[in-house]
């Protein structure tokens, strides 16, 4: 058998990089073709280079840390290859993420040992639901998934295929009888932990307030595989990354503007969320800690948990669910929007303002930045965002992304998105007390309210992170109530409006503003002012 050693000299083979798209160096590597064998190790760039001849090979990978691979390659194509290596972590998520009660979804874990999994429904409290087993293999690090090369956070990352042929692999759990939020808790044997979410609709309406989960958005801010939309949304680079502060656009370019192409590629849904998982012992009374915590499900659940705790029976639904159909909103009075519902398709706004303007429906848009973008989702789980060209949208005078395509969001909620006040927290200021929203509050015109939030990213009251404010495209009588004492008039309008067909829309602005649900008294009762009237206007 001849063998060969890669050298400095050596042809480039491709890059190797982990799930977040960061170069991975001191990788071996073994080319098999025949019984010629060729060894590498990648570079500091993640490089690899060896001295190989054109044709196919079985490509054997290792690295500490990272779960082994075996690639078929053919060797002599013009782009370099990207290899992808999944570090060793305990992570998850259920397939699909949202279902009917009664259906059921496939819990896809990654773990290079044994593991527990459990399922809870995140209410007022963590109710544990039941325990779903053990998990391990009889041969070593079976557990351990497998993603794709190449740009997997455009095609999905897969799980549960790689060694999954014996139906007995596949591993499905009925969604319970109630609606809500449910987590799957994974735990390791030497004590790991990681939650993943999982949307449960009823199979039939029992109650007259829909909630929607955010599961567009928190799929747009998913940067697993080394995209988001916020993290190369263009598509990755050529090569991985191996420090953002000297590489990538928003660190180095003085001009950077997120979004500057004429398309964008996909984003799949097919992807495990690190952004959503909750610590074990965190309740929904504790401080909201981390950077993406605060606009994702951990916030939904503060959300879902002042309903419980206000004795508000709802069923919850996701983004997506709205979109396929499966929520039919003519079964509700209030559809209620969490804190950050950023990124809609068409029809679902189409829907929802019809709903409004024509069916007597009242919608409770209790976050910030919006409807504000478009997105398209695809048959095979997958979406695209049409961003489009930020620079030629505001030199046009279009007041977001979704303006930029269709209509500004403001004629469906009354205020939209612009960034005076961003990155800010504080208390919004009243502007018309006599208004029934502020009912049995005790508040004046000009008196401070919602000073008290869980948003520790962006403190400081429930007017803030990211706001929207009344434009030319809000309804003309759209009603400001209130408004956020942010810097540089960025604080958020809290507004309300009629329909002519009797439909009633209640809007607060903020990303901020569930963060405060808990704990602020005043924002507390507004929302139940407003949840109250709705539904006695609806009887």
């Amino acid at each position: 058998m001849k063998q060969k050693l890669g050298d400095e000299g050596s042809v480039l083979i491709g890059y190797v990089s982990d799930e977040r798209y960061l170069a991975l160096s001191d990788v071996l590597f073994e080319f098999e073709s025949g019984a010629d064998v060729v060894t590498a190790r990648s570079s500091a760039t993640g490089a690899v280079r060896a001295d190989l001849t054109s044709g196919a090979y079985r490509v054997t990978l290792k690295k500490e840390g990272y779960g082994g691979k075996v690639v078929d390659l053919k060797v002599g194509d013009a782009s370099p290859y990207h290899f992808r290596l999944l570090s060793d972590s305990l992570l998850g998520y259920a397939w699909p993420r949202a279902v009917r009660s009664g259906e059921h979804s496939e819990f896809r874990v990654h773990s290079p040992e044994e593991f527990k999994l459990e399922l809870f429904r995140y209410g007022l409290v963590k109710e544990h639901v039941r325990q779903i087993g053990w998990y391990d293999e009889h041969g070593p690090r079976a557990n351990a998934q497998v993603t794709p090369d190449g740009d997997y956070s455009q095609v999905g990352a897969r799980w549960n295929e790689q060694g999954y042929t014996n139906p007995h692999h596949k591993q499905y759990v009925a969604a319970p009888d109630r609606s809500g939020l449910y987590y799957f808790h994974a735990t390791s044997v030497t004590g790991c932990f990681f939650s993943f979410p999982w949307v449960v609709a009823p199979s039939e309406p029992t109650a007259r307030i829909a909630v929607l989960a955010s599961d567009i958005n928190w799929n747009a801010y998913n940067n697993f595989g080394g995209r988001s939309n916020y993290i190369h949304p263009g598509g990755l680079p050529d090569r991985p990354t191996v420090n953002a502060r000297f590489e990538l656009d928003r660190y180095i370019d003085p001009d950077h503007a997120h979004y500057k192409c004429d398309h964008y590629p996909t984003l799949s849904f097919d992807r495990p969320e690190p952004i959503n998982h909750i610590p074990l012992d965190v309740q929904p009374a504790h401080p909201i800690e981390g950077r993406s915590a605060c606009h994702v499900a951990p916030t939904e659940w503060r959300l879902l948990a002042w309903l419980e705790r206000e004795g508000l029976e709802y069923d919850l639904y996701s983004e997506t669910q709205l979109h396929a159909g499966t929520l039919d909103l003519d079964a509700y009075q209030i559809l209620m929007l969490g804190p950050h519902p950023e990124y809609w398709t068409w029809s679902m706004v189409e829907r929802v303002s019809d709903w409004t303007q024509s069916s007597n429906g009242c919608l409770m848009y209790l976050g910030g930045n919006g409807l504000n973008c478009e997105v398209e989702i695809l048959e095979d789980n997958r979406m695209v965002v049409h961003n489009g060209i930020e620079a030629d949208r505001l030199a046009a005078g279009k007041e977001s992304r979704m303006h930029g395509r269709r209509e500004s969001e403001a004629k469906v909620l009354g205020v939209v998105y612009d960034d005076r006040g961003i990155m800010t927290g504080a208390p919004y200021r009243v502007v018309d007390s006599t208004h029934w929203v502020f009912a049995n509050t005790g508040l004046r015109e000009g008196d401070l309210f919602g000073q008290v939030s869980q948003h520790e990213r962006c403190p400081g009251g429930a007017s803030g992170h990211e706001t929207d404010k009344i434009s030319d495209s809000s309804p003309p009588n759209t009603h400001l109530l209130a408004k956020g004492t942010n810097p540089d008039d960025g604080g958020a309008e809290m507004v309300f409006f009629e329909t002519d067909s009797g439909g009633q829309v209640f809007s607060t602005g903020s990303i901020n503003y569930v963060s405060s649900l808990l704990d602020d008294e005043a924002i507390s009762q507004i929302t139940r002012n407003v949840v109250e009237r709705f539904l006695e206007d609806w009887r």
